[in-house]
Parts: structure tokens; sequence; C-alpha cells
């Protein structure tokens, strides 16, 4: 059987599926080439992340595909329903890279309360020359510890983040529709650990209490943060968006920065991904990544070898 990771996976999954007799193919074939590719080359199982869609034209179009799998959580670039009307199994990696999007997040924090993303654009320009005004321009950083996080989608990320804020010693809040509380387990390196109970709370709490928010929820319809929830924040706080382009107004945020409501933002994913807004991108007070979430070596061999275990369970049990 031949598997077409079009979007790549490791090296682990790729020997994994070999070790049970799968021809993987990891050339990267173009959106409107796709289905002809399927075809010809009789692809049983089609291995995604978040740069191919798999639409009903696909689905319809390629009757041999047996599999759809996306590499990561969200599958909002996938017809799932359908697909699954279709008997097609379609699989993700939820808990593969959960780490790796939390840590990512506190990047993103400790380079915005120390202004590390703009002291890095500015120390190559003007460190040599004015090394004592950039000194005094970031002098006034501030500590996350004490403060209070408010996460908001309290899913598998949520609480990775969790637990990294509880280790560095902040206060967490969290609010998500369909979880009223969760046991968070904090591990320490000799065996200890701890377990601490959030009991989720209505977002307008986490709006009024937060000093800084996270969001983890997956794509919407509309906006979850936009002019009416900044209005309702502390004035200097900061906010991360590591989930989905499109859950905050990004219109609405460069105005809450430029008025001071939000010190400042850290986005790894945008509304109009793969092209930015440039007023976004050229914002000094927003930390920028490139929808680099999942994108550690760790998260990657996770997700490989999760992809090739439930590939080689379901067409085993279908063979069987």
């Amino acid at each position: 059987m031949k598997v077409l990771a079009n979007d790549g996976v490791s090296q682990s999954g790729i020997d994994a599926l070999n070790a049970e007799g799968f021809e993987v193919i990891t050339t990267t074939v173009a959106q409107e080439q796709l289905i002809n590719y399927i075809n010809d080359k009789d692809i049983d199982v089609l291995l995604v992340r978040s740069a191919t869609k798999v639409r009903k034209d696909i689905i319809d179009a390629c009757p041999n595909l047996k599999i759809i799998g996306r590499g990561g959580v969200g599958m909002d670039n996938i017809d799932v329903d359908y697909a699954r009307s279709k008997n097609l199994h379609v699989i993700n990696t939820p808990a593969a890279s959960s780490q790796s999007v939390a840590e990512l997040v506190f990047a993103h924090l400790f380079g915005g309360v120390r202004f590390l993303h703009d002291a890095n654009r500015n120390m190559p320009l003007d460190g040599d020359s004015k090394f004592n005004a950039l000194k005094k321009n970031y002098a006034q950083g501030t500590e996350l510890r004490g403060k209070t996080l408010g996460i908001i989608g309290f899913g598998r990320i949520g609480r990775e983040v969790a637990k990294i804020a509880l280790g560095v010693g902040m206060k967490v809040i969290a609010s998500d529709k369909f979880v009223g509380k969760a046991n968070i387990k904090v591990e320490f390196y000799n065996g200890q650990f701890i377990n601490v109970e959030i009991e989720t709370q209505p977002m307008k709490d986490i709006l009024k209490h937060s000093d800084f928010i996270t969001l983890h929820v997956p794509a919407q319809d509309e906006y979850v943060i936009g002019e009416k929830q900044f209005s309702q924040m502390k004035d200097g706080i900061g906010i991360v968006n590591a989930a989905r382009g499109g859950v905050i107004d990004e219109v609405a945020l460069v105005k809450a920065i430029d008025s001071g409501k939000v010190a400042f933002a850290g986005l790894d994913t945008f509304e109009s991904e793969p092209t930015p807004a440039i007023k976004v991108l050229m914002n000094g007070k927003i930390s920028l990544t490139p929808h680099i979430g999942a994108a550690t070596n760790e998260a990657q061999d996770r997700i490989g070898t999760e992809l090739a275990s439930q590939i080689i369970s379901i067409l085993k049990t279908e063979k069987v």
C-alpha cells in the first residue's frame, strides 16, 4: 500500500510504515495536481499538515483513498464529515504537539514582557551607536511570576500551557464551553509532582481578571476576541494566539495596541495566511512566528509515529 505524505512526515513515521510494508512517498504535490497524482500512483493514504486542503473534490475524485491523516490537531483543512460519510477514515494526532505549542506560547510571553522581539529588531541597527538609549527603552520589563494567565480553550494544549504557567508561579484561570474542570499534573525531575484542580470560569471573568491571555480554540466562524472583548480587559494586557488565524480580530488588536489597552501580542497564526497583514507584520509590539507551534523535532517525531501506528492498526484490521 502507498502513503503520500504531501506536507512531509518524520523519518520515525516513515520507518514505522516501511517496516510494515508500506511505501511512503514524500513528494510535495501542488494542490491542483493532487487528484491526478493520487489516482495515477494508486495512493491509499493521504497525509497532510496545514498546507494541503482535502475537500469534497478530492474525496469524490479519488475512490481508492482509504485514510486521510492530519499531522496535528485542527482539521479545518479537511472536509471531515463528508469524508467519513464516504467511509474514509480521518485521523489526526491531537496530543502529539501540545507541549511544543505550549512552549511557544511562553516563548512569546517571556519575549513580550522583556521586549525581546523588539530588541532583536533594533540591536543590529542601533546597538553599536545607541546602546544606552536602547537599554533605557527596554528597562521597564515585568515578571510573569505572580501574574494571572487566562487560558481560553482548556483542551490538551490549554492544559499544557497551564502546567508551564503553574511551574513559573503564575495564577491560572481558564474558560471552556465544554470543560467544567481539569486536573493539572505538574511533574518535576526527581519524580515528585503536584496536582492542581482548575475549574473553568465564564469568559467575562477571564477578560476581567487576566494579566495575560492565550487562546487555544479551534477555527471559528466569528472572532473570539474582538473590539468588545478588548474593551473588557485590563489596560496593558499581553495576548498570545497560537491557535488558529481568525480567532482574534487583527484590526481590533492593532487598535488596542495603539491605544495602550494591549501592551504586546504574540501571534503564530494569522487571519490571512500565508500573507499576513502588513500592519500586523510591521507592528513593533507584536512578536511574530510563521505558524510553527508544532514545528519541533520532538513533536514531529511523535506525530509521525502516532500517524503510522493508527494507519497500521486501521488497515491491518480491515484486512482481517
